[in-house]
């Protein structure tokens, strides 16, 4: 009984010293890495995250805006080059993040323009994603997974010259990283429902997307971080 008094004695003491100082708990460190449509809501994002966590992202001077198809810099582009970027990024021992907030799939389903192959086939973006909560898991970084935004046949392949993307091909393979992510209890954001029910008059080209719908991505994101991380 003593020692209850005492624990709630300096548990007293440490909040009032907290107020006093004018300090407030230490905020869990996000790192940002995603294709081009995290670039276009990355801006709002970090907005609305102020006081949630401190967040950070894969980051360049500006140059993978000039052409968001090439993944570049800031754009973490397929699964493969998320998996190459985090084992060279994990060497750097100022690198400790308490979380990644991870999308890739936009460039892993890409097709030439006759249509064959995707980039990455689906057994190797299945391995890639392992590999890269494997690879987090041992530095005690906990991986939290965002599903791709949608693809629609008729726009993006009427509107893009350069490569097709199929819708099948996005729900098979957001079905892969529903399936790694259901066996690794990672923690999942629905952002592809989330694009869908913003509807098709949001995208501005094949597969990005208008400013509000940028902003309700962002907000879709940060609530789902603000009560995540309030439970941990």
């Amino acid at each position: 009984m003593k020692s209850e008094k005492i624990y709630a004695y300096l548990s007293t003491v440490i909040i009032f010293v907290a107020i006093v100082a004018g300090t407030r708990p230490k905020l869990p460190k996000l790192f940002l890495i995603g294709d081009s449509i995290s670039i276009q809501y990355g801006p709002y994002l970090q907005e609305y995250v102020n006081g949630i966590a401190e967040l950070e992202r894969k980051e360049d001077d500006g140059s993978a805006e000039k052409n968001l198809d090439v993944p570049t810099g800031a754009n973490g582009g397929d699964s493969r080059m998320v998996l190459a970027y985090l084992r060279k990024k994990i060497a750097d021992r100022d690198f400790k993040p308490d979380y990644v907030l991870l999308n890739c799939g936009l460039h892993d389903i890409k097709r030439d323009i006759n249509g064959s192959g995707t980039q990455v086939d689906s057994a190797t973006y299945r391995q890639n994603l392992l590999a890269i909560h494997n690879l987090l898991a041992m530095h005690d970084i906990q991986l939290i997974w965002m599903r791709t935004t949608m693809v629609i046949d008729s726009v993006h392949n009427q509107r893009s010259n350069a490569f097709k993307r199929y819708a099948a091909d996005l729900d098979a393979f957001n079905r892969i990283a529903d399936e790694v992510c259901a066996a690794k209890k990672i923690p999942v954001i629905d952002l592809y429902s989330l694009s869908v029910a913003l509807g098709r008059e949001e995208v501005i080209d094949h597969v990005h997307y208008q400013v509000p719908a940028r902003m309700a991505q962002a907000g879709y994101i940060a609530g789902f971080l603000q009560n995540y991380l309030t439970k941990r």
